[in-house]
């Protein structure tokens, strides 16, 4: 079947409300490895309906704009509203029962228990992340007449924690030789809200900046900054503001036309950040979870050659068993599009990477587990 298109983002609808009717088409995802989703053709006698209701991530909305787009054009009767509250607001709106999944740029936290509460939202099931979307993160900058600026991990650090405030710091010519910096003041934005991205960026820190605090959705507030809400917010403030700096994702720093730092990797070669760079660090990730709950471990400090260390893997957090039965089949067959090929390719004009070799195989079968 075919899909095609983009649509911009619906409301958000409060109250879940689903039908599905017809046989069951759930085939195992992935099945082959090359089909898209098995629903029927709009205007069959067998097609589904109903609404499905999700929230989280800002970071893969632009995927799920898309994503929806083709899945609709072929399921008229299929309405998804997503909402893209923040990872923080989607895993506890899917752990409070009104959506049937969230998108999160972090896999549910041990430490705050959100595994068990999830687990208790689906009553009869566990509750598993699945890995769909690679969003590479960039850091994104403000200075006219100064193109590809290079950064190491210590001193992104540095900037973002109020050490170093000009960009004629010695720190960053040391890096940019050949650059004419001017003395002009580094205003440094960071999410206001809590974020998968500003998680997964202060893990990077962590792991290769010394970086004094724990990785957090919420940006510690000693680190100072100035705060903008969303990923649109951060694109905006750092597009309107000389001299800014950020973190944002690949889509949002490419669709704002923003510059983008190469950043060194764990061997101390700037990377350009491309789909490319960054699927070479996602490519090492390790799968932390056990059976269908695919949680992954990315190595920030990553050597190898080409790769830009920076990224976030977007999860669908949902019930592997414990929807209702109709809410389930529609979950199931949305996110059997998403993991096609046809589904992946479709990620690369909007500045992601699409998943590929043995994850993608592992996502395609948590995905057929769903029920």
């Amino acid at each position: 079947m075919k899909y095609a298109g983009r649509l911009a983002a619906v409301a958000f609808v409060g109250a879940l409300s689903l039908a599905a009717c017809g046989t069951d088409n759930n085939a195992p995802a992935g099945t082959g490895g090359t089909t898209a989703a098995s629903a029927p053709a709009a205007g069959n006698d067998n097609a589904l309906s109903g609404t499905i209701n999700a929230a989280g991530s800002s970071a893969q909305a632009n995927a799920i704009d898309e994503w929806k787009k083709n899945f609709q054009a072929t399921n008229s009767g299929v309405s998804i509203n997503y909402q893209p509250s923040g990872s923080g607001a989607g895993v506890q709106a899917f752990i409070q029962g009104t959506v049937s999944f969230a998108g999160s740029d972090s896999a549910l936290n041990d430490e705050k228990g959100e595994p068990a509460q999830a687990d208790a939202r689906c009553k009869t099931g566990k509750a598993i992340n699945i890995p769909m979307v690679t969003g590479p993160v960039a850091v994104v900058y403000n200075l006219p007449g100064v193109d590809g600026l290079q950064l190491s991990p210590k001193t992104i650090g540095g900037i973002f924690n109020s050490q170093i405030t000009k960009w004629d710091d010695p720190a960053i010519k040391a890096e940019n030789p050949d650059a004419k910096l001017p003395s002009t003041p580094i205003q440094a934005f960071h999410r206001s809200d809590e974020s998968g991205t500003s998680d997964n960026f202060t893990k990077f820190l962590k792991a290769t900046a010394e970086w004094p605090y724990d990785p957090a959705k919420a940006w510690p507030a000693d680190a100072k900054g100035q705060g903008a809400k969303g990923s649109d917010g951060i694109a905006s403030s750092v597009k309107d503001t000389e001299g800014a700096i950020s973190y944002v994702e690949m889509s949002y720093a490419e669709n704002s036309q923003l510059q983008k730092a190469k950043v060194a990797n764990g061997s101390g070669e700037f990377v350009e950040l491309t789909a490319d760079s960054a699927a070479k660090t996602v490519e090492s990730a390790e799968i932390k979870g056990t059976g269908n709950d695919l949680k992954l471990s990315i190595d920030y400090g990553t050597k190898a050659a080409g790769a830009y260390p920076i990224v976030l893997v977007t999860y669908e957090i949902t019930c592997e068993k414990g929807l209702p039965a109709e809410e389930a089949k529609l979950v199931k067959e949305f996110l059997t599009y998403t993991a096609s090929d046809e589904g992946q390719a479709a990620l690369k004009d909007l500045g992601y990477a699409p998943l590929a070799g043995g994850l993608l195989t592992k996502v395609r079968t948590a995905i057929g587990a769903i029920s």
